[in-house]
């Protein structure tokens, strides 16, 4: 990194955002996976849309690898620079540009944090579902190149399902639009379908449209307790296959609700084998029909009580206890390892039995929690990594859970992304055929491969 280099990057993005301490390089060196880290040799801010794509062409005439960031919850390493890279953090993009009541979306920029966009959105009686459960503090940018998901993606999908159309960045620095703010574009190629989920492999985002929809007039939350995991599983299965498709369907198991109980004391009955939390939305009538069927199909699998959220502070109990899961259960052993193996939802109850299995076997302490109504599970393995024998032993069952999952007809990731994590099991869950293809898509767009290099596809 040359002082000419360093000062034409610094007259891009000005002296205070420009960090080449190691203290501060150091703060960009990681992400949420359990994974090494790397220090990058430069973190540029930029502020402004034409810094950002002014930075992105000098770093490729340069040749410099570049990792786009923005609040770094990434849990499949998506964020962890490359080696001799760059980090762009768009934090400082965090504009709403434009929430449009009459035609139904906004226009964000990538570093808005996606809490604080719903919640602007909600205020003026608008609605956006994508919760993944880094909302707090994850950005729009982010979940857009992750193809983020949520408690809420049962009904309402997950992020692409909210992408109306996007400007980003080539590596040239060209500004490229895709999509558009109407209901239906079919003009040209599908860039911005392409974008979703690309994990930052093929530009930089600028600005992105999201379709925006009306808020549910009524909802309902319920608890369904449960003396036996299987039952509880299968539950799941039964609630769709009865054509009822709520907001959330998540599951809960005897480990975790213990620890959730332990951690915010919001009153959960840590003798239940597991738990289904569940929500239903939409008119009033519908709901109290929804949850009336709901309730007694759980009935009939076996819950042993039922819990139904009779006030709106009822309610956000129920959804507090789920979104500590992870937070309760970090608090046990040193090192945290959440997962996300997605199986078809009738194929839930054998992959929680699998990784019960797959506990026993390594001898590890895994929770299990998760968007059992999508197939979406968590299973959440609680190590030290100080102990380079505990920890081949949670490499080999994470092994374990993917293979199992794919053996189930599942995917490697339901909402978290591939990374350096799960690239190796890529070419397994699609064929050489697809990885191939894949990096010549990459190949083309990225000639100097200084986007996000080796992540999804290996290369």
């Amino acid at each position: 990194m040359t002082s000419t280099l360093v000062k034409k990057l610094q007259d891009i993005v000005g002296k205070d955002n420009l960090f080449q301490d190691e203290t501060d390089r150091h703060a960009y060196s990681y992400d949420a996976a359990v994974l090494d880290s790397v220090l990058p040799l430069l973190v540029l801010r930029p502020t402004t849309s034409e810094a950002l794509g002014a930075a992105v062409r000098v770093c490729n005439e340069e040749a410099l690898p570049v990792t786009v960031r923005g609040a770094g919850t990434n849990l499949s390493g998506g964020t962890i620079p490359s080696p001799g890279g760059v980090v762009i953090v768009t934090n400082s993009l965090n504009k709403i540009l434009e929430i449009n009541q009459e035609d139904l979306y906004a226009v964000v920029e990538p570093g808005v944090v996606t809490a604080k966009f719903a919640a602007a959105v909600e205020a003026i009686g608008l609605f956006y579902p994508p919760d993944p459960g880094s909302q707090a503090v994850s950005t729009l940018g982010g979940n857009v190149a992750e193809n983020a998901g949520g408690l809420r993606g049962l009904r309402y999908g997950v992020t692409r399902d909210y992408v109306m159309g996007l400007e980003f960045f080539d590596v040239n620095g060209e500004l490229i639009k895709a999509g558009a703010r109407t209901v239906k574009c079919v003009t040209g190629y599908n860039l911005g379908g392409l974008m979703v989920g690309s994990e930052g492999t093929l530009g930089v985002f600028n600005k992105i449209i999201l379709k925006l929809i009306p808020m549910p007039a009524a909802k309902k939350s319920m608890m369904a307790i449960f003396s036996d995991v299987t039952k509880a599983s299968e539950t799941v299965s039964a609630i769709i296959a009865n054509r009822i498709v709520p907001v959330t369907l998540e599951f809960l198991d005897n480990f975790t609700i213990r620890a959730v109980e332990a951690f915010s004391h919001v009153g959960l009955p840590v003798d239940a084998a597991a738990l289904l939390l569940i929500e239903v939305d939409g008119h009033p009538a519908q709901v109290e029909e929804d949850a009336d069927k709901v309730e007694a199909i759980c009935r009939k699998m076996g819950a042993m009580n039922i819990r139904v959220a009779q006030t709106a502070q009822e309610r956000d109990k129920v959804w507090e206890a789920r979104r500590a899961a992870l937070s309760a259960l970090s608090r046990i052993r040193p090192t945290t390892v959440l997962e996300d193996a997605t199986v078809p939802r009738s194929k839930v109850p054998a992959m929680i039995s699998a990784i019960e299995e797959i506990g026993a076997r390594f001898n590890l302490t895994i929770g299990t929690f998760g968007h059992a109504g999508d197939g979406n599970l968590h299973p959440t393995i609680l190590t030290d990594k100080r102990d380079k024998q505990e920890w081949a032993r949670v490499e080999q069952a994470i092994d374990a859970i993917f293979e199992r999952a794919l053996a189930l007809g599942g995917t490697l990731s339901g909402e978290h992304g591939i990374g350096t994590a799960k690239s190796k099991f890529m070419e397994q869950e699609t064929s050489r055929g697809t990885i191939l293809y894949s990096r010549r898509i990459k190949a083309a767009l990225d000639p100097k491969n200084i986007l996000n290099p080796g992540k999804i596809i290996g290369g």
